[in-house]
């Protein structure tokens, strides 16, 4: 299982709706619970932040790849969280 590296912004709505997705996901799904996701949120790091290619929050990153990039639906939150179980 790897880690996934969510970068944010405190204001964004897709990114309070990853957030519930992640909380619902975790606890309809007792094999995701262990998933730890590192949050950066990019205006309090821009340092971080400028390391990455990426232009829209919420996105996400299992070792370095991006796996998804802007607004996510639930099916989408899911597919992020599998992927990092099967690394």
């Amino acid at each position: 299982m790897k880690k996934i590296t969510m970068f944010y912004l405190e204001h964004c709505p897709f990114c309070k709706r990853a957030f519930q997705y992640i909380n619902e996901l975790k606890a309809e799904h007792p094999e995701l619970a262990a998933i730890e996701i590192e949050t950066i949120e990019e205006s309090q790091h821009p340092e971080i932040a400028d390391q990455y290619d990426y232009y829209y929050v919420p996105t996400f990153y299992i070792d370095g790849e991006k796996v998804h990039e802007a607004g996510i639906y639930k099916n989408e939150m899911e597919e992020v969280l599998r992927k990092a179980v099967l690394s």
